[in-house]
């Protein structure tokens, strides 16, 4: 949290009690014993499967960025047994839901146990710490859905939406620069080559990455919220317009310059190279949209100088 944001708790309010941490380190340590298979098949997913990499950064960051607005925390005035209690109750029914419904694949399951999870650590959170300071890390604590999986169908939908877009963002910088294209789905055309933005073109883990990525840069350091939501929002084209200017690249690379970019470190290894031009621009955008926070921000600090 940014110094000049601290707040300090109002009368009444107290810091978390070593009894609010102890229930806190108990109950978390009861989800990763009750929900250890879910968190293995899990890991594996995002061992084996690009469009689930993004679940590796998702808890880290969370603690991090709870970690930053731990000040937050302390206006919570006492653990709130009833919401908590409850919230609990209803992540061990979905995770019961997850096991023994019936007619659910395999990876619904394992998105209904991770929900569980998750619900599970919010209902912890509550117990321990009560919902007033829930409500005040919700950012980080919201974020934690991002570690559930979603089912291989809409995660194949979201690959298929992004070569699609790719290839269609790879059209018009063609276009532009004056290189005769056609496209037909995810096949681009121009003179003397074909591409085809396979599944594995469609750089859905760094897409992913810069989203996220922008998230937390957004909930760092923008206040109002719909600046926050702008920013992402532009972020997620940005995505796509990423890829469709790396297939841009190599093409005209390939064609005009050497033929082994096809199948060069660019083409195989460069995905880090475009990410970060990607960052770049969600970098300067964000500096835009700081600026435009900055009378305000003045404001409040002459405020709280007066006060």
């Amino acid at each position: 949290m940014r110094a000049e944001e601290r707040m300090i708790p109002a009368a009444g309010m107290t810091a978390p009690t070593p009894w609010m941490h102890l229930s806190f380190v108990f109950l978390l340590a009861v989800s990763f014993v009750l929900w250890r298979h879910s968190l293995a098949a899990t890991l594996m997913l995002t061992l084996e499967n690009d469009a689930y990499t993004h679940i590796l950064l998702i808890l880290p960051l969370s603690c991090v960025l709870i970690y930053v607005d731990r000040d937050r925390l302390r206006l919570s005035s006492k653990p709130n047994s009833g919401t908590g209690s409850v919230t609990l109750v209803g992540a061990l029914l979905i995770a019961a839901f997850s096991k023994w419904g019936s007619g659910l694949t395999s990876d619904v399951r394992l998105s209904l146990s991770m929900l569980g999870l998750v619900t599970w650590w919010i209902g912890v959170l509550i117990l321990s710490f009560g919902a007033r300071a829930v409500r005040s890390v919700l950012f980080p604590v919201g974020f934690l859905l991002l570690i559930v999986p979603l089912p291989e169908s809409r995660a194949t939908w979201i690959i298929e939406f992004l070569q699609q877009q790719s290839a269609t963002a790879a059209r018009i910088m063609f276009r532009a620069t004056g290189v005769p294209v056609t496209q037909d789905g995810i096949m681009v055309s121009i003179p003397g080559l074909d591409i085809e933005v396979a599944r594995a073109c469609s750089s859905i883990r760094s897409s992913l990455i810069l989203v996220i990525t922008t998230m937390v840069l957004a909930h760092l350091l923008l206040r109002s919220w719909w600046r926050k939501i702008l920013l992402v929002a532009i972020a997620i084209p940005l995505s796509f317009v990423k890829n469709g200017f790396r297939i841009f690249v190599i093409s005209e690379l390939g064609t005009r310059v050497d033929p082994s970019f096809f199948d060069g470190r660019l083409h195989h290894h460069g995905g880090i190279v475009f990410l970060t031009i990607a960052i770049g621009a969600v970098v300067a955008l964000l500096w835009v949209l700081r600026c435009t926070e900055a009378p305000t921000h003045q404001k409040l600090l002459l405020s709280t100088v007066r006060e």
